[in-house]
C-alpha cells in the first residue's frame, strides 16, 4: 500500500518468521542501555526495510514451556553475510525482558518472530523530527545513521542520565537535544511537549516520527497536529510503552 501524498510512504507486510537466536556478545553501551548481538543461520535472509521495524523476542514462561512473555525491539544492525542481528535495550528495573537482558551471556539463545511489517518513509523530505525517550534511541538513532548526506534532522530525546547519550556516524546534518529526565517524575509529557513547542519548522516538507510512553506520544501527536499544523499523513506516532502497565 502506498499513500497518495507528496512523498513516497510504503507500507509492506509480509510473514512473520520465527528464529532461534545465538548470544555471541553483550556490551553496556551506556549506563542504562545493553547491546546483544546474536548469530544464526536462521539470518540468512533477514530483512528490516525500516528504521523502527519491530522484532518480537519470546522469553518462556517458568514452569509452562509452551507459553512466552512477548516484547518488542528495534533491530539496530543486522549482516545477513555474516548472519548477525544486534538489539539494543533500554534498561529499567523491572520486566522480562530487562531481566533477560541483564543476564544475558555469550552462548544464551534466544527466539525471535518477525519483522511483520515496515513502513518505509522516503528520505526526500525537507526536514525530519525525531523525539522519543529512550525506548525510542535505538530506532532513532539508526534513522539518523541512514539519511542522506546534508538532510536536516532534529532530535529531540528524553533520558534517565547523562551518560545514556550516544554518539551517529551520520552523513546528514543532525541537531540532537537531549533531555534529562526529573528523577522525582516517570512522566515525560510535559517536557517533551514543552519541548516539542520550542521547535521552529524549518523551510518546506517535514516528517515527525514520535515514540514514547502512550499518553506522551498521544499528546505529542495531538499538539502537533492540532496546535502547530502538522500533516497527518507525514508523521507516524507510536507508544512504546506505558505508565499504567
Amino acid at each position: 500500500m502506498t499513500t497518495n501524498t507528496k512523498h513516497h510512504i510504503e507500507r509492506l507486510r509480509w510473514e512473520k518468521r520465527r528464529r532461534t537466536l545465538r548470544v555471541i556478545d553483550v556490551t553496556r553501551l551506556t549506563p542504562n542501555m545493553q547491546r546483544i548481538t546474536f548469530q544464526s543461520d536462521d539470518l540468512q535472509d533477514f530483512a528490516s526495510l525500516a528504521h523502527d521495524d519491530h522484532v518480537k523476542i519470546l522469553l518462556p514462561v517458568a514452569g509452562d514451556a509452551d507459553s512466552f512473555v512477548t516484547r518488542e525491539y528495534t533491530p539496530r544492525y543486522f549482516d545477513t553475510r555474516a548472519r548477525t542481528l544486534v538489539l539494543d535495550f533500554a534498561l529499567h528495573q523491572h520486566g522480562p525482558a530487562n531481566a533477560w537482558a541483564m543476564q544475558a551471556k555469550t552462548g544464551d539463545t534466544l527466539i525471535v518472530s518477525g519483522p511483520g511489517k515496515s513502513m518505509v518513509v522516503a528520505d526526500d523530505f525537507d526536514w525530519y523530527l525525531l523525539i522519543g525517550d529512550a525506548t525510542a534511541l535505538p530506532a532513532i538513532t539508526r534513522r539518523v545513521e541512514q539519511l542522506r548526506a546534508g538532510g536536516h534532522v532534529t532530535s529531540i530525546i528524553m533520558l534517565a542520565d547523562a551518560a545514556d547519550k550516544q554518539a551517529c556516524v551520520t552523513a546528514a546534518n543532525w541537531q540532537a537535544q537531549w533531555l534529562i529526565r526529573d528523577q522525582d517524575s516517570a512522566n515525560d509529557e510535559q517536557a517533551l511537549l514543552a519541548a516539542a513547542a520550542a521547535f521552529t519548522f524549518p523551510p518546506g516538507d517535514g516528517y515527525m516520527w514520535i515514540a514514547a510512553e502512550k499518553q506522551a506520544a498521544r499528546a505529542l501527536r495531538t499538539y502537533m497536529v492540532e496546535q502547530r499544523g502538522q500533516p497527518e499523513a507525514w508523521m507516524k506516532s507510536s507508544s512504546y510503552w506505558s505508565l499504567e502497565e
